[in-house]
């Protein structure tokens, strides 16, 4: 239930409640959460209107120092009781304006994302896009790394995993989960049970309708909890403040709980499974007679996805460590294409039975390292190009992808090798998401430099497996 409707329920609820603070949230480009924490008799109804003025050139990929101020303006749907802070705390969460003329600012995730949804509902082809993430995530009890001129490395730990059968703990108890042998197993071989029902606690607490949570097939304290859809710009709004709580209750039991798609070498990575749908007057349009009981006009929207996919790769997959989970035989899919119930495909079409309000696809190859606002808006617009044009996806594939005749294979598309080649597909690629403005090119231009600067990075360093490969040459 929410908290308030309206400015003035909210500065009520303050009052009534003797909070103290309130948190003022807001996403980078990159999907990092920012905040300032103002005392509550300097929050007012005016606080709506007027915003909450700051330093846009202190913000990566923002405005130069010249052009700098910049306000946020909180929407009251957003807020919730914050459960970290000691002192009685709301937080809510931000748009960004120009403080001149008042309009939403161009690299303000959200407001990009309102776009999208604004652009879908002026297409006249649905009012809604549902999005329903599941995103990945691994509790480690340590982890340490650094890197010089003269070394690099990087160390991750954690009691229950496979490494640590012959370790010197005082007692070692056993129990650990093997490599790949980390899906659905109880206590006490799953050790992570009990943080995760904390976990799950505290989403509740702040609004989120939790579905289900358990161990993810990696060793190691990988896991999942999943909850309910929501509409393209809460959904977004929501995965944000799910890893704000999984961090803050990972952090207050003593642990480390990361999104990185892929810590571990030869086990699974951190995926992003994204369940969608486009509904019109409350009708979903995804159902129909097709394969797997969906509509042409789901068919399309695949489509639109697996044409734009490397593009949206860039969005989706964001990272240069994307790219170490986006190979064979570890569920991530790098090939696009669709099927009935198969996870080797990057578009799964899921069971729902006789459900015509279940039906959905998931966009298997995002992961958690993404900024959800983007992620959802790369898909949503690729969608509706495919709808607008009819790009019909072909067959589907309805057999292990990794496993099929590589002549067969050669026909498929696929994912990006790396995240070079995402920026790439993207420069190519970008029509889909600028042409309607709802991305500006100013935006797009400012991503790519920003990530081709990781990119570079990376490139920069030597890697310690190089070391075991060449150094006897």
């Amino acid at each position: 239930m929410a908290i308030a409707k309206t400015p003035k329920e909210l500065v009520k609820f303050i009052k009534d409640q003797n909070i103290l603070f309130v948190d003022v949230k807001f996403s980078d480009s990159f999907g990092q959460w920012q905040h300032i924490t103002i005392p509550s008799h300097s929050f007012s109804e005016d606080t709506f209107q007027d915003g909450i003025p700051f330093d846009g050139s202190s913000i990566r990929g923002w405005q130069g120092v010249y052009e700098s101020d910049m306000l946020l303006i909180p929407e009251v749907e957003t807020v919730f009781v914050d459960p970290f802070f000691p002192q009685p705390t709301v937080s809510i969460s931000c748009y960004v304006v120009d403080p001149v003329t008042k309009e939403p600012y161009l690299k303000d995730p959200r407001s990009i994302a309102k776009k999208a949804a604004e652009f879908l509902k002026a297409s006249k082809i649905a009012d809604t896009a549902y999005f329903g993430p599941e995103a990945e995530f691994f509790i480690f009890d340590n982890v340490r790394f650094g890197s010089g001129a003269n070394h690099s490395f990087y160390e991750v730990d954690s009691v229950e995993a496979a490494w640590n059968t012959d370790s010197d703990e005082e007692p070692n108890q056993g129990h650990k989960i093997g490599y790949k042998k980390g899906y659905f197993p109880i206590s006490p071989i799953d050790q992570t049970n009990n943080i995760r029902m904390e976990m799950i606690t505290m989403l509740e607490k702040v609004g989120l309708q939790v579905e289900r949570g358990h161990h993810e097939v990696a060793t190691a304290g990988q896991g999942e909890i999943n909850y309910k859809f929501n509409n393209l710009v809460d959904a977004a709004d929501e995965l944000l403040r799910y890893k704000y709580v999984l961090k803050n209750v990972g952090y207050n039991w003593g642990k480390f709980v990361t999104f990185l798609p892929k810590p571990l070498a030869g086990d699974n990575g951190s995926g992003m499974h994204c369940h969608f749908s486009l509904w019109k007057n409350g009708k979903n349009l995804f159902a129909g007679k097709e394969i797997a009981g969906l509509s042409e006009t789901a068919l399309f929207a695949i489509g639109g996805i697996i044409k734009h996919g490397r593009a949206i790769a860039a969005f989706s997959n964001p990272t240069t460590n994307s790219y170490h989970r986006l190979v064979p035989g570890f569920e991530a899919p790098i090939h696009l294409a669709y099927d009935y119930r198969n996870r080797s495909a990057a578009i799964r079409l899921p069971y729902t039975g006789d459900s015509q309000k279940s039906k959905r696809i998931e966009c298997r190859f995002p992961d958690p390292s993404s900024n959800p606002y983007l992620t959802f808006i790369a898909i949503v617009m690729a969608a509706i190009d495919g709808i607008q044009n009819k790009i019909h996806p072909g067959k589907p594939h309805h057999e292990n992808i990794w496993e099929m005749d590589e002549k067969e294979l050669k026909k498929l598309p696929k994912m990006p090798a790396s995240l070079d080649e995402a920026l790439e597909a993207l420069r190519v690629d970008h029509k889909f998401l600028t042409d309607s403005g709802v991305m500006s090119k100013e935006f797009i231009d400012m991503w790519i430099a920003e990530k081709q600067t990781e990119v570079d990075t990376i490139r920069l360093n030597p890697h310690p497996k190089e070391f075991e490969l060449y150094s006897n040459i």
